[in-house]
């Protein structure tokens, strides 16, 4: 079977310690590709309150660590979104990358942009305290919703429309790429998978990990391509050595010095 290839490959919005946080899928879409660079652009955690990761969260953590290693010679980015603030240095020590307000770099001539996004978001910019709440009534939300949790991924889309975010971070975005003399520029945030282009420049949204349709991108000689994770696909590196995944989450999270063995158990079981 051929793997595929991409030169990056481009996630946002995992949310991790939410309720509907696809974990689990992003680490079988990592483990079924082969890239030369990862960007986690931003949002990553849902909050600061890491009692909320669950094992499939910490496992992708884990796997996250795993290539950032050296010897793999994979160049792994973690650029910052609005609920990541405040976790840069829990971050570099956690899985061992340096953690950007935007990233650029270029690839086959062509100048990228990678930023979350948030930046651009007026709404949450001038009501900071506003979104915090919210954030906190979506989590309790989600406690409470039904195991599906399509009620809260409803509010989640619904949200998305009314504050009409996508256009408003699609121009901000564009807007910032010319600035800094590039052609291709990525964002997050909105949770809306999104193409355009506008003179020259070329805009591309990841989409989120929380919805019923995961999205991600895909950079190589042929361009930027956004594409629908198949939940249907669980390939894997040849010969990649899995390990006991209890042990894996319990190395990392006891790296990070933040749970003791009985908490570890609650966040596993």
């Amino acid at each position: 079977m051929t793997i595929p290839y991409c030169d990056t490959i481009i996630l946002s919005d995992l949310h991790l310690g939410s309720e509907v946080s696809r974990a689990r899928d992003a680490l079988r879409l990592l483990e079924s590709q082969y890239f030369e660079r990862l960007i986690l652009l931003g949002d990553i955690f849902c909050d600061l309150n890491f009692g909320r990761l669950k094992k499939d969260h910490w496992r992708l953590l884990s796997y996250i660590r795993k290539l950032s290693n050296p010897k793999r010679g994979i160049e792994v980015v973690w650029v910052e979104g609005n609920h990541d603030h405040g976790l840069s240095l829990i971050m570099s020590h956690l899985v061992g990358i340096k953690v950007y307000q935007q990233y650029v770099w270029e690839y086959r001539g062509v100048r990228h942009l990678a930023v979350h996004g948030h930046q651009f978001d007026r709404f949450l910019t001038d009501n900071a305290l506003l979104g915090s709440l919210a954030s906190a009534a979506f989590l309790m939300l989600q406690k409470l919703d039904f195991r599906q949790q399509r009620f809260t991924k409803l509010i989640d889309r619904l949200d998305t429309r009314w504050r009409r975010h996508s256009p408003k971070v699609a121009a901000g975005a564009l807007a910032h790429a010319r600035a800094h003399n590039a052609q291709r520029v990525f964002c997050g945030h909105t949770h809306q998978a999104m193409q355009l282009a506008e003179d020259g420049v070329e805009y591309f949204n990841t989409g989120c990990w929380i919805q019923a349709t995961a999205t991600y991108i895909t950079i190589d000689e042929e361009g930027a391509q956004i594409h629908e994770y198949d939940e249907r696909s669980d390939d894997h590196y040849p010969g990649e050595e899995r390990g006991d995944p209890a042990a894996e989450v319990a190395e990392l999270s006891g790296a990070a010095g933040l749970l003791g063995d009985a908490e570890y158990e609650g966040v596993y079981s």
